[in-house]
């Protein structure tokens, strides 16, 4: 890690005024080896960013036969971490550390894991970091901002082998699982299609304008390896999601990446052969939101399979009865697939076979959380203790989150493009250009 940075973390540290800083086995530090092996195997924790995921890991922290301790809250914004303390503090018998420094956490030995559930540009440097530090990482999606990261943090975890499990929990769901191993024996037959979607009735956004920062907000921090430039109103919050490509991956980032994790791997395939999108802002035309609010995608895959995403985030008219979900067809049949269980059907649309769970994780509702991330949070510590192999290793999850890459350099670029089936990379010089991004001069990832 760079000394410059290390320097600038303590400077803003010591200028803030009470604010926060918003399938491998593992090979551990000696000190957390000791901790980890025999009668005593706690797991350290610390979570960095507190926004609308951070309520969905206290079940799995706070229940004691998990046997792990929260050491540290850390936000960039003083409000986050006092509401996430307050809501800690019901079901935990000990206070937390309320921490602005990555480093400083990153340098206690005594911290195994980080939960990563920052905005989307500080997801892999910070997992980067951690990983180099000797933590594993619970790396909220999506696992990385644009493509290129998505390789470096796949080529981090390798490196340093440790567990980086991605926060696309409904790979967690028994019932998913289920029907995934059934499709894989050939119980729909020969699958060629899955249509993937999502919808929402997001509403209107204000217009950025350069303002002053909250005063409890670190700006500095909050953009960390985002180049610097002048706050604007309301960034901070949940809309850093539609104001441009600085922090943000749009909707395919925030929530296409879950369905078509699943389409993905109920298919049974990785890169696509070729990649085509039509997108579009068709909704509170004169509002803030910069990116496009409805997205049609299109991937073709080799032997003449596709997988299509219909994404709607401004127009609440649920497709299919369901707000999100994922179709699977095959030459015998079909199923319907989400958070809440499967159903099948035959060519005549025929229910065949169901199965529903009673999760309290299913739906739209922001930050999620319930049984799935319980479930998948559990896996994440049995994994670092050698109990169990990762649901999700983020070697799966990049390629899952590669498609949504692809779809925003289609759309932004408004081209269509092949790719490299063994690279991953797009043919398109034009697109490529937008396979990485610009780093504040420091901050660019590097392991």
């Amino acid at each position: 890690m760079k000394e410059n940075r290390r320097n600038f973390f303590k400077k803003v540290t010591l200028g803030a005024v009470g604010v926060g800083l918003s399938n491998g086995i593992n090979a551990m530090s000696a000190k957390s080896y000791s901790n980890i092996i025999g009668s005593n195997d706690r797991i350290n924790l610390a979570i960095q960013g507190l926004g609308r995921r951070c309520s969905a890991f206290i079940p799995p922290i706070a229940d004691k036969k998990n046997n792990v301790r929260l050491l540290y809250l850390c936000d960039v914004k003083k409000s986050q971490q006092e509401k996430a303390a307050i809501e800690f503090s019901k079901h935990l018998n000990y206070k937390p550390k309320l921490e602005i420094n990555i480093y400083e956490i990153l340098d206690d030995k005594d911290i195994d894991a980080v939960f990563m559930a920052t905005p989307d540009h500080w997801h892999t440097p910070g997992a980067i970091m951690a990983m180099k530090a000797g933590k594993h990482v619970y790396l909220e999606k999506p696992c990385s901002h644009n493509g290129r990261e998505n390789e470096m943090v796949v080529a981090c975890q390798e490196k340093y082998n440790k567990v980086v499990q991605m926060g696309n929990q409904q790979r967690s769901s028994f019932e998913t699982n289920e029907v995934i191993k059934d499709i894989h024996n050939g119980v729909i037959g020969d699958v060629y299609k899955a249509i993937a979607f999502y919808v929402n009735g997001r509403g209107e956004v204000p217009i950025p304008k350069k303002s002053v920062p909250p005063e409890d907000l670190n700006w500095e921090l909050f953009q960390g390896p985002a180049p610097r430039k002048a706050y604007m109103y309301d960034t901070w919050d949940y809309n850093w999601h539609w104001y441009g490509w600085d922090y943000g991956t749009a909707e395919m980032g925030n929530n296409a990446t879950h369905e078509l994790d699943i389409a993905r791997w109920a298919m049974n395939v990785e890169y696509p052969e070729h990649v085509s999108v039509m997108s579009g802002k068709y909704q509170y035309k004169n509002d803030g939101w910069e990116m496009y609010d409805t997205m049609e995608a299109s991937f073709r895959f080799a032997g003449n399979r596709v997988i299509k995403w219909d994404g709607i985030s401004r127009n609440k008219h649920n497709k299919y009865g369901k707000s999100r979900g994922t179709i699977i067809y095959g030459s015998m049949g079909s199923v319907f697939i989400d958070r809440e269980g499967y159903t099948m059907y035959d060519l005549k649309g025929k229910k065949v076979k169901e199965n529903l769970s009673d999760n309290k994780e299913s739906g739209i509702a922001l930050g999620g959380g319930g049984d799935l991330t319980t479930r998948h949070s559990v896996n994440f510590f049995e994994t670092i203790r050698h109990n169990e192999e990762l649901t999700s290793p983020i070697k799966q999850g990049a390629i899952s989150q590669s498609l949504t890459h692809y779809a925003n350099i289609a759309s932004r670029t408004n081209k269509s493009f092949d790719i490299d089936q063994n690279s991953g990379h797009i043919y398109d010089r034009d697109a490529m250009k937008l396979w990485s991004r610009t780093y504040e001069p420091g901050w660019e990832p590097k392991f």
